[in-house]
């Protein structure tokens, strides 16, 4: 509790401006308001969830309206998670509301709920139709109002159509809205467990309800852990029994870990001589209780997951705890599931699939200090861990660590810098490390330990690439599958082993075309043609999900000559059911695991052995560990390169690699097909040879020469608009205050974005590079400030520092 009592608090709120802002504290809330808890605030006609940054007894110019309520008793962002905060605000160049928003992941501790009333002249309306004998909806709904404030569903339930008639009175100027915040029951959770401690002395003398009665006569006969909704199939009112109880301190009722004991037993490995040399360094680092950052570059399958391990239990012995970050994809409840047998309830796990009152919990575990050892995506780097001794990146390559939407940060750098404030060791793991990680490593800013060899010294996959133009002259036939790579599926088929298909675009075929008149099926909202999805019987855009029926006819002609050109990931499944009718295939990308668990469930059945030929997107390349997989077949590896994006071959490398990765993980050795239209691509070749040190070197190369990271701080600024002329407008005016650039800048554009319009807005971009950070920031900031003086829609100008995709 704040022992100094101050009169006002300024308060950061998630809205598009670098500023904060001044309320008065109530008598009541002085002693108790802290920097770092969340407040509920009046804002213009709203009320918003904002950050208390500092009280001090200083008035503002202006008269301070209120704070309405505190929402937490202890502050909910520690001082070095704020100073966290600030720095990505001014890294990023991003508002600090908006940031301090997206670390705190506790949505689901406040129960929002918007209330209508009546205004002056709508109780003045109300009361002349007080008479009507058979009001309308409208009018009962006045009627209602003139008691006292309703809520939406309170208003739904007495009056038919209360939706439209609700928007029709607010334009009228007869009703206002007002958004009620209040707590969480925190027992209402979706997937809870009851652990039981009989106390029935206590219960005696507590009058109890039937139901009530009937739960802990139940638990009584069956000790143990009991999941609730399954109780409640049983007994009837067992949910708001078990909570009545829980509140009776009869039981106790704590929500379940969303993937507590999945997986499967591993017995402890040995380490091998390059295995131990790095976690002997690591292990080093943590007895000196200082800030070092590793970078740990192992091929795969050499064995990185067990040095993670050794890594976090040897920090948890100096009696610190230890934070590992993982790509999205790769936090599967497999994986989870191995740091849970390994540390059991000292685990908590961080996932944006998770539901918001599961978020809010483990978070809440974490701050309490119950759990030790933090494994969570992206948004897991603002996990409140105390004592933080260790932070791991995993696959610190991946894209997925990058947010695409404000604020646009990196959770590897992010991560960095947070180790750095805690005197921690950072260990960055990867097989493919990003240019710039390996850049750091060569520069001595990181310590670089190699891991060459697979564990059981088995030997790296035998790599095959395909010739795609030479495969058509010879068999006159364009083809989705080479006759070598049918040669090996047949062979792995026979051999009851298993197989890995990767083709990293989603959908049937790409696009439709009439072939009387070349017309193409658009995207209403992108400049992006329509993805054939065979299944769903649709035409689908990826970037914003618009969709429409699969024409018969073509829409500018007329004409039934149309053809679907073209292969995406469920043409592959197809033809494959068409090739080999009797192998047991299935497909693995974003379309087939919509629903939830249905990730996890085609992979468990692939583990178990269900599953022949799994055909999928880059979600199959990425941290699977399937001993029997002896076969990968890339179908096309051109896919990406020719993107417009000094990125392209980087990513196509790492996709390769890692894919190739996946085969002969087990005792049987594995082999991996490549079929590509540009065998000579160094990319391409680079990765068959699994040189990632011939890869680095041709690539640092052609980056110094254009002075692209690392060589050069980098942004992407996107300047947006529904009216291709605003978009225009907004990029020569930003054009006009560079000219001429600043020394030491380079101003690339403006010009149009390679995907020019999306989701209804026209798009335009400047690519800037500056010799140093400061020169960078310093030029974002004039850019922003600029936008503000003109009063520019607040999604007019997007920054992205720092960008991974200039699409």
């Amino acid at each position: 509790m704040n022992e100094a009592t101050y009169r006002y608090c300024d308060v950061s709120l998630p809205v598009p401006l670098d500023q904060s802002f001044t309320y008065e504290l109530p008598l009541t809330l002085r002693y108790r308001s802290q920097p770092g808890c969340r407040v509920l605030v009046p804002f213009g006609s709203r009320r918003m969830i904002g950050v208390v940054l500092r009280t001090h007894d200083q008035p503002p110019k202006q008269t301070a309206r209120a704070v309405l309520q505190l929402l937490d008793e202890e502050p909910a962002l520690g001082q070095d998670l704020l100073r966290l905060g600030k720095w990505i605000a001014e890294y990023y160049c991003a508002p600090l509301g908006e940031v301090l928003r997206g670390m705190l992941p506790l949505t689901g501790e406040i129960r929002r709920a918007t209330r209508y009333s009546l205004t002056d002249l709508g109780r003045d309306v109300a009361r002349q139709l007080v008479t009507m004998a058979e009001p309308d909806t409208a009018t009962r709904i006045l009627q209602l109002l003139e008691e006292r404030s309703r809520s939406a569903a309170y208003l739904a339930g007495k009056a038919a159509g209360a939706k439209t008639a609700l928007r029709g009175l607010m334009k009228r100027g007869w009703i206002t809205t007002e958004e009620e915040h209040a707590a969480r029951d925190p027992l209402r959770a979706a997937a809870s467990r009851l652990e039981v401690e009989f106390l029935s002395r206590a219960a005696e003398g507590i009058k109890l309800k039937k139901q009530e009665r009937e739960l802990l006569a139940f638990l009584e006969l069956h000790p143990g852990v009991h999941n609730v909704a399954q109780l409640a199939g049983a007994l009837k009112g067992a949910s708001v029994a078990a909570r009545s109880l829980a509140r009776k301190d009869l039981i106790r009722l704590e929500p379940e870990s969303p993937v507590a004991g999945a997986g499967f037993e591993r017995p402890v490995p040995k380490l091998n001589a390059h295995q131990q040399e790095a976690f002997t360094k690591i292990r080093e680092a943590l007895e000196r209780n200082e800030f070092v950052p590793f970078l740990l570059e192992g091929v795969t399958s050499s064995g990185k997951t067990e040095v993670y391990m050794r890594s976090i239990e040897a920090a948890l012995t100096s009696g610190r705890n230890a934070l590992l970050l993982v790509p999205e994809i790769g936090l599967t409840p497999a994986v989870a599931g191995q740091f849970f047998q390994r540390f059991g309830d000292q685990v908590a796990i961080l996932h944006s699939a998770f539901s918001d009152s599961e978020r809010a919990e483990q978070w809440r575990r974490i701050q309490r200090g119950a759990a030790r050892v933090v494994v969570g995506t992206r948004s897991g780097v603002f996990a409140p861990v105390q004592q933080l001794g260790l932070v791991i990146v995993d696959e610190e390559h991946d894209g997925s660590y990058k947010q695409q939407e404000t604020p646009r940060y990196h959770g590897r750098d992010v991560a960095l810098v947070r180790a750095k404030e805690a005197g921690a060791v950072a260990v960055l793991g990867s097989a493919t490390p990003s240019i710039e990680s390996r850049y750091n490593a060569e520069a001595g800013k990181y310590i670089r330990l190699a891991m060459p060899e697979r564990i059981a010294q088995r030997p790296l996959p035998r790599v095959e690439i395909v010739d795609m133009r030479q495969e058509f002259l010879e068999t006159k036939t364009q083809a989705t599958f080479s006759r070598k790579l049918i040669q090996e599926i047949e062979q792995r088929l026979a051999q009851r082993e298993q197989s890995l298909l990767l083709l990293n675009r989603r959908g049937f075929s790409s696009f439709m075309v009439c072939r009387s008149c070349g017309e193409r099926l658009p995207c209403s909202n992108c400049s992006v043609t329509l993805t054939y999805h065979r299944r769903d019987r649709r035409m689908l855009c990826h970037y914003c999900g618009y969709a429409e029926r699969v024409p018969t006819e073509c829409p500018q002609c007329g004409s039934d000559h149309i053809q679907f050109l073209g292969t995406g990931s469920e043409r592959v499944e197809d033809e494959l059911h068409q090739h080999f009718p009797k192998a047991r295939i299935a497909r693995l990308d974003r379309d087939s695991v919509s629903g939830k668990g249905a990730f996890e469930h085609i992979l468990q059945n692939f583990r178990a052995g269900d599953i022949d030929i799994l055909v999928g997107t880059q979600m199959i390349a990425k941290g699977h560990d399937i001993p029997n997989v002896t076969l990968v077949g890339v179908v096309l590896a051109d896919i990406g390169l020719a993107m417009p994006d000094f990125r392209a071959a980087e990513r196509s490398f790492q996709l390769l690699t890692q894919a190739a990765g996946r085969a002969g993980r087990g005792a049987i050795p594995g082999n991996v097909v490549i079929q590509t239209l540009n065998p000579d691509h160094y990319a391409i070749k680079f990765a068959a040879e699994h040189d990632y040190e011939g890869f680095y070197k041709k690539e640092i190369e052609f980056r110094k020469w254009l002075r692209y990271p690392p060589f050069a701080a980098f942004a992407n600024i996107v300047l947006r608009a529904e009216k291709k002329e605003d978009a225009m407008r907004f990029s020569g005016e930003l054009e006009r205050l560079l000219i001429p650039p600043p020394v030491g800048v380079r101003v690339l554009g403006p010009a149009e974005a390679p995907v020019a319009r999306l989701k209804a807005e026209y798009r335009y971009q400047l690519l800037i590079k500056a010799s140093k950070r400061a020169f960078l920031r310093e030029i974002v900031m004039k850019l922003r400030d600029y936008a503000l003086k003109q009063k520019w829609p607040a999604t007019a100008m997007m920054v992205d520092v720092d960008p991974l995709s200039l699409m």
